[in-house]
């Protein structure tokens, strides 16, 4: 079973687009691709009430099991599948459903702090920050939220001003520190095309030399 080879970490406030450049990287490389969002990896909450999940701030870093995110990235780097939790939106928790992750040759890990944890940096051969303007971001989440979470907009802003924004700069937004590569705007299709090159080029360095039998 084959190990990935690149491993790619992309990281960008709410709404900024990440999941789309992920999409579009794994479409456009070549390559065989998993992806890991983070959200998979929230805490599981089913020790409290809906009221009390309701009022977790999901986008502090302790709102993330960082240790199962790691011990899964470790695993497919071993050569060997995973099983990614799963996660419901709607009711803020885990659900009882697994996926089955097989080993890729690149693997692209996505979420607003997928750059924040130093453990993880130093699995990744590649980190990514989508820098999106806030006022588009907060329209993208609104669009989301309230169309394919179900939640009210009210909540959604209220959500937005008492933590996403706070964290996002408290938080988030450092982890620019840590890119290789910024890409401005979301979706930037000269800037995935720069991505996919330099995944060619690195793991073209990451192959063995070919020894010379004669």
């Amino acid at each position: 079973m084959t190990a990935p080879s690149f491993v790619i970490g992309i990281a960008g406030g709410t709404g900024a687009g990440k999941t789309a450049v992920a999409r579009e990287v794994g479409e456009t490389v070549g390559e065989a691709v998993s992806i890991l969002p983070l959200d998979n990896y929230y805490q599981d909450h089913s020790h409290l009430p809906a009221e009390e999940r309701d009022q977790v701030n999901y986008d502090h870093p302790s709102a993330f099991e960082w240790e199962l995110l790691a011990e899964q990235i470790k695993t497919l780097l071993d050569g060997r599948p995973i099983e990614m939790p799963q996660y419901d939106f709607t009711v803020h928790n885990r659900t009882d459903e697994r996926v089955r992750i097989e080993p890729t040759e690149i693997l692209i890990v996505e979420g607003i702090l997928s750059l924040f944890e130093e453990r993880l940096r130093d699995l990744y051969d590649l980190c990514i920050y989508v820098q999106t303007d806030a006022d588009v971001r907060i329209l993208r989440r609104i669009r989301r939220d309230v169309i394919e979470r179900d939640r009210t907009l009210e909540s959604v802003m209220n959500q937005y001003l008492t933590t996403v924004k706070p964290m996002h700069e408290r938080y988030v937004e450092p982890t620019r520190e840590h890119a290789d590569v910024i890409i401005p705007e979301g979706l930037n299709y000269s800037a995935v095309d720069l991505i996919t090159k330099t995944i060619h080029t690195e793991m073209r360095e990451q192959e063995p030399p070919i020894s010379d039998a004669s």
